[in-house]
């Protein structure tokens, strides 16, 4: 799990996965010169084929290209993948090495030293580039990692100590500080005991919100017919926290609100309120929640899409579940996630509720 505890720390790392925008001259000079370092894809709109700027493949006109900041977007846009240099794939993705050789070595230390020989680039560009494709350092995709092992074994009873270091980590304060559940592990083993959780509700156009925020930051936006039902849910997902009422989280409820009002100007991630989060949850959730920001205001996308794009295609049951097991609706719009088909399918606040969500989304 990762938990941004500031709003410093949010807008480090909360952009979830979008690099600022590309500069088309940059980009193009990168790609005459098959740049293996370049930090974007482009697309040929003659061939519908999207590549890496190292790519070996004849080099198109200028004016049929199009740059994109990640494989995501350029599937979005409708181009597929290029068969000579598989940018989707493992073998020819070095961010997808690394991923893959952290998920195999969650238990020690990586320096980006190690990291950078894995993919055949320096520390510093596997550094840059894995924060600009997962929102994340490869030391905080670890730790979410550690904290899925941590958070598993902790919620089906296991002794705390022999979790901690099952997990990982070396130490009780390590646990932590890195696993960053938001709380001590064994508050989180008993419900959130002895947390703190300051929260306010507010009526809108969509009904009753809630808020709960630990010192970390956001750890509950739901959604209710109600002011006690949207407060009640609050206290099911954390039964045993100490829940006090903070009148002035309620400013907490229209900046949530902006993100569907597309406050801040253009849509995306990079544009709408920044809200320090502390997030709770496995490390493919936590992909599947950058995910989601990723979609732009107004936008769907299917499950299918989304598996994907975050180059499973057989996890589209494992997305979903992501998507209903967000706890924090709206900042993370699991609403703008649909079936295949267009149907709306469900929403954990309601399809009705996902309707007006996307029904406003839609209006300029």
């Amino acid at each position: 799990m990762i938990a941004m505890n500031s709003a410093s720390q949010f807008a480090e790392t909360g952009r979830l996965g979008l690099a600022p925008a590309i500069d088309p001259e940059v980009a193009w000079r990168q790609v005459l010169s098959r740049d293996p370092d370049g930090a974007f894809f482009y697309a040929v709109t003659t061939t519908g084929v999207f590549c890496r700027p190292g790519c070996a493949s004849k080099l198109p006109l200028r004016g049929n290209v199009r740059f994109f900041r990640s494989a995501a977007e350029a599937r979005a846009a409708g181009f597929r993948p290029c068969k000579r240099c598989t940018p989707t794939t493992a073998c020819g993705n070095p961010l997808e090495k690394v991923r893959a050789y952290i998920e195999a070595n969650v238990d020690r230390a990586l320096p980006l030293v190690e990291l950078g020989r894995v993919a055949g680039l320096s520390p510093f560009t596997v550094q840059r580039l894995f924060k600009r494709e997962l929102g994340v350092s490869p030391l905080q995709y670890q730790r979410a990692l550690r904290a899925g092992s941590l958070r598993g074994a902790l919620k089906q009873g296991g002794n705390v100590t022999d979790a901690i270091y099952e997990a990982g980590f070396g130490s009780s304060s390590r646990a932590y500080a890195g696993a960053q559940l938001g709380m001590t592990p064994a508050r989180f083993a008993k419900g959130g005991q002895g947390e703190e959780i300051g929260y306010a509700a507010a009526p809108s156009s969509y009904g009753w919100i809630v808020v709960g925020a630990t010192a970390r930051g956001l750890c509950w936006l739901a959604l209710a017919a109600t002011a006690t039902e949207a407060e009640a849910s609050l206290r099911e997902e954390f039964p045993l926290a100490i829940l006090r009422r903070d009148p002035a989280l309620a400013a907490l409820v229209e900046r949530a609100l902006g993100v569907v009002a597309g406050q801040g100007g253009k849509p995306g991630p990079g544009k709408e309120p920044q809200l320090p989060l502390d997030l709770r949850g496995t490390a493919f959730q936590l992909r599947v929640w950058q995910a989601l920001r990723a979609i732009p205001r107004g936008e769907t996308r299917s499950y299918s899409q989304l598996a994907r794009e975050l180059g499973d295609p057989k996890a589209t049951r494992a997305v979903a579940r992501a998507c209903a097991t967000n706890r924090v609706a709206l900042v993370v719009p699991c609403h703008r996630v649909v079936g295949v088909s267009g149907a709306l399918t469900g929403y954990r606040w309601g399809v009705e509720r996902k309707r007006m969500l996307l029904e406003a989304e839609k209006r300029p």
